[in-house]
């Protein structure tokens, strides 16, 4: 059996409250983020995508670290710092937004979720928004409150989520919305229970609010779900290109905007609201971008692994753009990729070279999301 102590990681980096019970259910690989480490490998990424999208997966995505935001102007500061409009915004009620900075500009994607009427989630992406909203709120005149809580979240995704969900709570917890979320127990231990996930499949997350009950959490899941078909697991890269999912630092950075993303939806320029990047979401709109996300298909034989560079797109010779993410995808016995490229290259069917680690393949531009791109599996 592997055992933490074979793992040489130091203090500055923190373990999440399910590290070890994932240790000893077979991770074998860790990665950081927010400044946490996270399992990153199981023995076979094949079979966490099958495992995902057959069955159903628990994976430990505590790294989703969560800014809380009280106080009597909660909701004034929360829509000052994103350009989705969240006026109709219940409580009970999440949704995916985007945190843009004065030039207009991402910092960080997260699900937000409000828990009550003056008490809301920033459930975080990597970067450090706890810093960011902290130093928005010093002069912002507002009465609010921002800390990072005591909440790890543990992701439940697959189709046979639901099932283990009931055999956990009960029949009432399938009446949970498709973002949305709702305040449980288990076995004495308080969970806030959510609709959403990183996966493209139906799902949801399991925010434990005592990171001492972490393995007890764990386990408890994994005993109730093992005999419905759950396995311990990871994020799935191929699953989240498929479903054309951002990942931030790879798809999107400080220096994105979400016109070039496509995510003009998140963005509502004549709500009334006020929000940080207003102006210059109002001029990026006018002007146009000079790039634009798009999906490829990439020729040759199976990519091995996902890129750990951002691989070049050129055309005609000349570079226009760079592949941020790209992986093989067994079930559509295809390479795919997200790709960053200049607006004149995106029409449907461009032909354009990739340079990957290895070689000079052959590729184009094809309808991304590459699999359910209703989301339909998601939000069943």
């Amino acid at each position: 059996m592997t055992t933490a102590k074979n793992f040489g990681f130091g203090t500055q980096i923190r373990k999440s409250p399910y590290f070890d019970a994932t240790v000893r259910w077979g991770a074998t690989g860790f990665s950081v983020y927010n400044h946490m480490y996270i399992p990153r490998d199981f023995g076979n990424p094949e079979q966490n995508f099958w495992n995902l999208i057959n069955d159903a997966i628990l994976c430990d995505v505590a790294v989703e670290r969560q800014v809380e935001i009280a106080g009597p102007d909660a909701a004034r500061f929360v829509q000052m710092l994103t350009p989705r409009d969240l006026s109709r915004l219940a409580v009970g009620q999440c949704k995916y937004v985007l945190i843009t900075n004065a030039a207009g500009c991402i910092l960080n994607d997260p699900v937000l979720l409000r828990l009550e009427e003056n008490r809301f989630w920033l459930s975080l992406a990597d970067t450090d928004i706890l810093l960011w909203a902290q130093g928005v709120a010093v002069h912002s005149g507002m009465d609010v409150t921002i800390h990072e809580p005591d909440v790890s979240p543990l992701q439940l995704q697959g189709p046979k989520s639901g099932e283990v969900m009931r055999a956990l709570f009960g029949d009432s917890i399938l009446d949970l919305k498709y973002y949305w979320l709702r305040q449980v127990e288990l076995d004495g231990m308080a969970l806030i229970v959510s609709r959403t996930g990183w996966s493209s499949e139906l799902g949801y997350e399991i925010f434990l609010q005592d990171s001492s009950q972490g393995d007890a959490l764990w386990e408890k899941i994994m005993a109730v779900g093992q005999p419905l078909g759950l396995k311990p697991g990871h994020t799935s890269s191929i699953r989240r290109i498929e479903g054309g999912m951002l990942s931030y630092h790879a798809d999107a950075d400080i220096t994105t905007n979400p016109y070039e993303l496509g995510l003009d939806r998140l963005v509502n320029l004549g709500s009334g609201a006020d929000f940080i990047g207003k102006a210059a979401l109002h001029r990026i709109k006018a002007e146009g971008v000079s790039r634009r996300q798009v999906g490829l298909r990439i020729d040759g034989a199976a990519l091995t692994g996902p890129n750990t560079t951002f691989w070049p797109i050129t055309r005609n010779g000349a570079t226009i753009g760079k592949v941020t993410s790209a992986i093989h995808s067994p079930r559509l016995k295809q390479n795919i990729a997200l790709a960053m490229v200049g607006v004149e290259h995106t029409t449907i069917g461009t032909q354009v070279m990739v340079e990957t680690d290895q070689d000079a393949r052959s590729a184009t531009v094809v309808e991304y999301p590459f699999y359910d791109p209703k989301k339909t599996l998601a939000a069943s």
